[in-house]
């Protein structure tokens, strides 16, 4: 690991994150630990909502995916900073709730929402609920008029583009659990449907086309897709669209093999080609929504573990076991994703070994990272793994029994507490 990110290292050569000693962090806290620094959250934040204000004159909103990491603290933050929120399930949407998340800035989104979760948005006047399904469309309106309301929705579209691969071939993403498709004529079919529905508002269209991209093109061609669209709307019925959310996927570095693009090349890029577009196709330009959730936390986040063994197999390699693994990371093993690791403890060491980084679950791919350089690690050690604030903890299981970490928010030299660790008597709480 060439170990280019700017990583604070203090006179005993321990890590420093948020100006706090991640070693004392581990001897305060337990392992494993989640630890997020929340002046890289704001950072984030603002510059998102600064190039809203400067590529769209402020007529726009940043919505956090809470999926990222969602907790109470988190709604606070967001809240504190003038964003929205995207939410996917009852659970979010509750959360957010909980701290007086203010519901006209939150979109709803999910492929297979419960009537439970639909009128509970309804309920307590979610600003937007984003459609997937005809079927859906359907049971909101059933919900809203029994409520005697109107409901504004958006319809999520997919606009045919393979982020991954660069295939824009308009057909690349009919073959999706999400949304409506454009080339079958399914989405104009929602819309026409929508516009005739005296209890929803068809306020706007909405699409993401991936995760970890980074990549302006595949932003930029989304948009114009989308603005299409939205033309083709008013020109066949007479009614224009005000909205369009396009979504999150915006790429962050987890290893030295990732060259994310600066949030303001994207914005500009994508400014740019929707100003162009509403022109050509004749309507005004829309509020515009996005919804990053990664790239807002991903970098904010350290994982810290201590060492339990270190065991070589010569010839084969060395398994370096720590106290966590799949259970409050299961990246690694679900998309072999890659990570930073360096020893807490020994920061500023030279990373002269290569070792497989093994959990301590009952399952032999219950690994974090193989092919690790990483300092000569030895049993009490504290490993550091860079970039865990999107995902793991949102992902984290009772696999095996064991306790859901708990997470530590630092800024300034100064530690809190925002999430308790689980404890032996919460994971029975709910048994028989």
């Amino acid at each position: 690991m060439k170990m280019d990110r700017k990583l604070s290292v203090n006179d005993a050569d321990h890590l420093v994150l948020g100006g706090v000693d991640a070693v004392g962090l581990a001897q305060k806290y337990g392992t494993p630990l989640y630890v997020m620094e929340e002046d890289t959250i704001r950072a984030a934040m603002r510059a998102y909502r600064d190039s809203i204000d400067r590529f769209y004159d402020g007529k726009g909103l940043i919505c956090y995916a809470s999926k990222a990491f969602s907790c109470k603290e988190m709604y606070r933050i967001a809240k504190s900073e003038g964003l929205g929120a995207d939410v996917v399930s009852g659970g979010e949407l509750y959360t957010a709730l909980s701290v007086g998340f203010p519901m006209e800035n939150v979109c709803f989104h999910g492929n297979n929402k419960s009537d439970d979760e639909i009128r509970m948005a309804l309920e307590n006047r979610v600003g937007r609920i984003v459609v997937d399904n005809i079927e859906e469309l359907g049971r909101i309106s059933v919900l809203a008029d029994e409520l005697d309301m109107i409901q504004p929705i958006m319809f999520r579209i997919k606009p045919g583009i393979d982020a991954h691969t660069h295939n824009f071939i308009m057909t690349g993403q009919i073959d999706s659990k999400f949304g409506f498709a454009l080339e079958t004529g399914e989405a104009m079919a929602a819309v026409k449907q929508a516009i005739e529905n005296p209890s929803v508002r068809l306020v706007g269209v909405h699409c993401h086309i991936g995760s970890q991209i980074h990549e302006v093109t595949p932003f930029v061609k989304a948009a114009e897709v989308m603005v299409q669209f939205m033309g083709d709307v008013k020109k066949e019925t007479g009614y224009e669209i005000e909205e369009l959310n396009l979504g999150g996927g915006y790429g962050i570095r987890y290893t030295d093999e990732d060259d994310p693009v600066p949030y303001a090349e994207y914005m500009e890029a994508v400014s740019g080609a929707i100003h162009k577009k509403a022109e050509e196709v004749g309507i005004r330009v829309p509020f515009i929504l996005m919804e990053p959730g990664r790239s807002i936390v991903g970098e904010a986040g350290t994982t810290l573990y201590t060492v339990g063994s270190v065991k070589q197999i010569p010839g084969i390699r060395t398994y370096v076991s720590i106290d966590g693994g799949m259970g409050d990371n299961p990246r690694y093993i679900l998309y072999q994703s890659k990570y930073d690791f360096l020893l807490a403890n020994k920061a500023g060491a030279p990373a002269d070994t290569v070792v497989t980084v093994a959990g301590k679950c009952c399952e032999s791919g219950d690994l974090l990272g193989e092919n690790v350089p990483l300092a000569k690690a030895e049993a009490g050690d504290i490993m550091a793994v860079l970039s865990t604030g999107a995902y793991n903890y949102s992902m984290a299981s009772n696999y095996n029994r064991n306790p859901v970490p708990p997470v530590v928010m630092v800024q300034d030299g100064s530690d809190r507490l925002i999430v308790r660790g689980q404890t032996y008597e919460d994971l029975c709480h709910n048994d028989i």
